[in-house]
């Protein structure tokens, strides 16, 4: 199916916001400062992720039990390496608060872009000898070309290659590899594969719904590498080359994220702020990154983001670097597509709630 065309913190000043009001579909929890030098753990996560379901669950008027599928998806973020990735309690809380509401363990599976990064990570084992952090749950990794269909696209007229010459030939070499792990995709390759990037296709056609798991970071072509891009450009293959320009990435974030299949089924965003940097982003570097003892939950991604964005331009003023570019456009584009609103309501503060069984 052709989907082109569619319209389709710590020690840190935060940066006020325009408005008083509560934002609506977005909430906070607290979380329990970690003692320097280490890390939250699942205990520490679980009853903000509980009260913070239950205040999606109140006002969207249902449960999230299972339903005619019966699965759901985890979309992580592990492509800055080790050091910023979704934090791995925060996950094993999500999978329990899911596990209380009805979901078999092994009908909720986790999908990462990269395999490298995901080992670099700690989601996937670096020695077969080592168990599985995530044993139990399927993992998909998409860059293995397993998890994508041909008939599920975000065509662009970029090209994936920038040298006129080699684009034309990426198709058939594309094809000739004979790559066992692409079930086939390489075969229904046609001749304008360079401009198609294709879908992660079980999280909107094999599952009840997904949540979108990001970390943030700044980022020179997106501005905010958050919860619009991780789950468009890092849910998708042959997206390097919208980096070619700010305009080409900012577009195909909006654009990509506002296919409607892809959004039906896109649950909510879960971001922990335990760590988030503001410059020299995507790339992991400790020396800027800032934490906040807060978890939020928000159905609109594109306030999460603005209000991320706010976040990052405080930091780099009080570090003495220039804000984001005010030539990166992606909120505004996605705004304009309906995606959500770049308002500057607050979150609601939910309490935390010990997990109890079903």
């Amino acid at each position: 199916m052709m989907l082109a065309g569619l319209a389709s913190a710590a020690g840190v000043p935060v940066a006020p916001s325009e408005a008083a009001a509560p934002a609506k579909g977005l909430w906070e929890a607290v979380l329990p400062a970690a003692a320097p030098g280490t890390s939250l753990v699942s205990a520490d996560y679980a009853p903000a992720v509980e009260g913070l379901f239950l205040a999606f669950e109140q006002q969207a008027g249902r449960r999230l039990t299972p339903g005619e599928k019966g699965k759901v998806g985890l979309k992580l973020y592990a492509d800055s390496g080790a050091g910023m990735a979704t934090p791995q309690p925060l996950v094993h809380a999500v999978i329990e608060a899911l596990v209380r509401r009805g979901y078999a363990r092994e009908n909720i599976f986790l999908v990462g872009l990269n395999q490298l990064r995901l080992r670099l990570t700690g989601y996937l084992p670096t020695d077969p000898k080592v168990a599985a952090p995530f044993a139990g749950h399927p993992f998909f990794v998409l860059e293995s070309g397993r998890f994508y269909d041909p008939v599920w696209y975000y065509d662009s007229p970029l090209p994936s290659r920038f040298d006129p010459i080699l684009s034309g030939r990426q198709d058939a070499n594309f094809v000739a590899r004979g790559d066992a792990d692409l079930d086939g995709l390489g075969k229904n390759i046609d001749r304008d594969a360079d401009r198609k990037s294709f879908l992660a296709t079980p999280l909107f056609l094999d599952a009840d719904f997904w949540i979108n798991l990001p970390v943030y970071t700044d980022h020179e072509a997106l501005g905010v590498n958050g919860a619009l891009v991780n789950a468009t450009l890092w849910n998708a293959s042959n997206t390097s080359r919208f980096f070619r320009s700010n305009r080409s990435a900012t577009a195909a974030v909006a654009e990509m994220a506002a296919i409607p299949e892809l959004r039906q089924t896109w649950a909510f965003t879960l971001a922990s702020l335990e760590k988030w940097q503001f410059v020299g982003g995507p790339a992991y570097n400790s020396l800027y990154t800032l934490g906040e003892p807060r978890l939020w939950l928000g159905s609109d991604p594109v306030h999460m983001d603005f209000l991320m964005e706010g976040r990052i331009n405080a930091a780099r003023k009080a570090a003495g670097f220039e804000p984001l570019s005010d030539e990166i456009r992606t909120l505004e584009f996605a705004e304009v597509l309906g995606l959500g609103s770049r308002s500057g309501a607050d979150p609601v503060r939910v309490e935390n709630v010990a997990a109890r069984a079903p």
